[in-house]
């Protein structure tokens, strides 16, 4: 029978005690610390007597050092270790930041316990998981980013563009369009404003590459 070395680390009592009776009940799970924050943790750990974790839960928010803050050190002190943020914290900046600093899965306490066992068997074997909150912000980073198809411009003004692209003056352009010398300018100070742009050589390149 598979045997997971569980250690768990959460400042909330209620959660620690509701994760380490639940998990704990199950004859697979062997739970090696229960610690309420990351100084704890080190200092239960610092003497060598637990030689080896297999999957963390570990917060974020955490009284002193956070959950994040802690990843690398645990790694350190445990490389083969699987870390499991458990939190409450669903935002954009800490899920890459905990996946990035060594974190497989990030679960939400949202997540019911048996949910978060399954979890730790998944890990275990090799897997990862997301709570399908968390999953779907990690799916829409990866997305290709859908490029702006509509123009800031009114088709004179990309008339007049083009006019500039061709290598035209202003009394050119405005010979070809049939329109006045004024007007021309008044539309080129709109289109430089609409754009973002201050020269001439920045209209002609946005046009090339395809940006108007």
């Amino acid at each position: 029978m598979e045997i997971i070395r569980l250690a768990i680390v959460e400042d909330d009592p209620i959660i620690r005690e509701s994760l380490l009776k639940y998990m704990g009940a199950n004859p697979s799970i062997e739970i090696q610390i229960a610690a309420n924050s990351m100084e704890d943790f080190f200092e239960r750990t610092k003497e060598g007597m637990i030689s080896e974790i297999d999957v963390l839960l570990l917060d974020i928010g955490l009284p002193g050092m956070s959950g994040l803050q802690g990843i690398k050190l645990v790694k350190d002190k445990f490389p083969k270790v699987d870390i499991v943020m458990l939190t409450t914290f669903e935002e954009d900046d800490k899920i890459f930041t905990a996946l990035c600093s060594g974190a497989c899965s990030y679960i939400s306490k949202r997540t019911s316990l048996a949910q978060i066992r399954d979890a730790v068997f998944t890990i275990f074997r090799g897997g990862s998981y997301m709570s399908p909150s968390i999953a779907r912000k990690v799916a829409e980073y990866f997305m290709p980013k859908e490029s702006k198809k509509e123009s800031v411009l009114t088709e004179r003004q990309k008339d007049i563009v083009q006019g500039i692209v061709d290598g035209l003056s202003y009394k050119m352009i405005a010979n070809r369009l049939s329109i006045s010398l004024d007007t021309v300018r008044d539309h080129i100070k709109r289109i430089y404003r609409a754009l973002e742009i201050n020269s001439k050589a920045e209209l002609i390149r946005k046009s090339l590459d395809g940006e108007i």
